[in-house]
């Protein structure tokens, strides 16, 4: 089959009302800058340039040698083809109702929805952002029936994994996100950053697409908050040392903290963080602020803060390769537990698990120093029932939540039967 100019979408497959998504545009781009893609991976279904030794069909993806998705993987310059991605999700998107964007809870979703609708809000455009929360998926019949009753013009869904599935198969939709894909979406376009080297966050995506509507200079600072939150940091991105520079790099790294504050602690009520984002001028307007909100998540820190104290007292259980720290805490302290023993069992794949985070569910989350692709490790071990709120994330960080009996042949699986959990 010929392959269309934009092969995210595939036109067999497409509505009238969709045909938007897939008309060349004849976009200047500029010079590709510094993200360099760890291999250039073809945009033909019926071509792949990976290494002889790494070669992939069409449709998969390799750990070693990514085979990217979405508009970034063409081999231009990222920023550029980020705002030609948004405009197409604009010309598409309808001009009655309000544009959705649905996020993630932690500092990346938030940070890039703040972005996106105070960019679109600035442009002229209803938007309006929703937070999947604690135990929920954008992929669930709940959360369908809850973004159709807003009777959206547009679908922005951000920082919550890439999949084949549509959302919403009706709605024009822009999907920006940084996870390892599960499957590429036929019926939606698609900003994906996984596969350039570094690897920018869901939020500093966004900040690029959200170019297209203008200078968005005053809300970098937010693209960083995501930077921050995701651990981003340290690999050199030059937005983050200009956002450090503009606003202070103390408290943009105070600020996310606090951000991430409250979908960690028992509520999981990240309304405070998002109204915040949505309105401040700069971090110190949420570390030093005195309203409600600001209130809120200096409340929230301090809930994490005591449910870390306690998590941090239990001592691994060490069997061959793995390491599993067993929690019960309606916090959501399991991936930082985590990553802590990530540093001192360097050795292990260390998977905290926190049976107390939902009733009837095991939550956890695994994180390794050792190299090993750790969705690949999920994926030899996957247990009967798990569904796609398991091995989701990055090949280093990930995790997963099982119903009891799911997570007992997981465990057990792992020859840590003595970990299983009472019904």
């Amino acid at each position: 089959m010929q392959s269309d100019p934009h092969p995210v979408i595939h036109r067999a497959k497409l509505s009238p009302r969709f045909l938007p998504f897939v008309q060349p545009r004849n976009i200047k781009l500029l010079t590709p800058n510094s993200y360099r893609k760890r291999v250039i991976a073809s945009i033909r279904p019926t071509r792949d340039i990976l290494a002889p030794e790494n070669k992939a069909e069409p449709g998969s993806y390799c750990r070693v040698g990514i085979r990217m998705i979405g508009r970034l993987s063409q081999g231009v310059d990222a920023q550029a083809a980020a705002r030609a991605a948004m405009v197409d999700a604009l010309d598409c998107f309808g001009h009655e109702g309000p544009i959705i964007v649905l996020c993630h809870f932690d500092a990346d979703g938030l940070g890039s929805a703040a972005i996106l609708v105070r960019a679109l809000r600035q442009a002229g455009r209803i938007a309006e952002a929703l937070v999947i929360g604690k135990t929920g998926s954008p992929w669930e019949a709940e959360t369908r029936d809850r973004v159709m009753a807003l009777e959206p013009a547009g679908l922005i869904v951000t920082d919550l994994g890439t999949r084949a599935e549509s959302m919403l198969p009706d709605c024009p939709t822009l999907i920006i996100d940084h996870h390892v894909p599960t499957g590429e979406p036929r019926d939606a376009i698609t900003i994906s950053g996984n596969g350039l080297d570094p690897e920018p966050t869901s939020a500093l995506l966004a900040w690029w697409a959200a170019g297209a509507l203008g200078d968005q200079s005053a809300l970098q600072w937010l693209a960083a908050i995501g930077l921050i939150g995701d651990m981003a940091d340290g690999l050199g991105f030059p937005e983050l040392t200009e956002a450090q520079a503009r606003w202070g790099k103390t408290a943009l790294r105070d600020a996310t903290s606090l951000i991430n504050a409250p979908r960690r602690t028992a509520l999981a009520d990240a309304g405070p963080a998002l109204r915040l984002l949505l309105h401040a001028d700069g971090p110190k307007q949420i570390t030093k602020g005195n309203d409600a909100d600001a209130q809120a998540l200096h409340a929230a820190k301090a809930e994490v803060r005591a449910a870390m104290d306690e998590g941090k007292r239990i001592p691994p259980l060490v069997v061959g390769d793995v390491a599993l720290i067993s929690l019960n805490s309606p916090c959501q302290i399991h991936p930082l537990i985590a990553q802590q023993w990530r540093g001192r069992l360097k050795d292990k794949i260390v998977i905290a698990a926190n049976r107390g985070y939902r009733p009837g569910w095991v939550h956890f989350a695994a994180r390794s120093a050792t190299g090993q692709d750790l969705i690949a490790f999920l994926a030899r071990h996957r247990p009967a029932g798990a569904d796609g709120r398991y091995g989701n994330g990055h090949a280093q960080a990930t995790g997963g939540a099982l119903p009891i009996a799911g997570w007992n042949e997981f465990i057990a699986g792992l020859g840590l039967p003595q970990a299983q959990v009472e019904a």
